[in-house]
């Protein structure tokens, strides 16, 4: 499942709000709150936009309490992050991991830059 930059910094901003408290009722405000402390300046509207993209996804559900709705990520980091791997594996290493990690061996220099 590929997501864009900005869909990967509201999940990151979901999982990390989550950590801080297991059960936390995570609304789009906080997401552009914890978003603007990183130095990422979204508009409200267009973090809404991509969080309900992400509900149409199945990558987050969204659930009202009250008048409020609320999102929480469907996946954890390590799953989501697992299965991106394994996107890029079938994609460019004929779904030989072994490929990938050859790959990242005689690149490595050029990885951690």
């Amino acid at each position: 499942m590929t997501c864009g930059t900005l869909e990967i910094d509201i999940l990151n901003s979901i999982w990390d709000l989550t950590n801080n408290g297991e059960d936390n009722d995570i609304s789009i405000q906080d997401v552009v709150d914890y978003l603007s402390s990183k130095g990422v300046e979204r508009a409200y509207t267009t973090i809404k936009t991509v969080m309900d993209r992400l509900t149409v996804k199945s990558i987050l559900v969204r659930y009202r309490v009250g008048k409020k709705f609320f999102y929480k990520a469907t996946m954890q980091r390590e799953e989501m992050a697992l299965e991106a791997v394994n996107e890029v594996i079938n994609n460019f290493f004929e779904g030989n991991s072994s490929n990938l990690i050859r790959f990242v061996e005689a690149k490595y220099d050029l990885l951690v830059k």
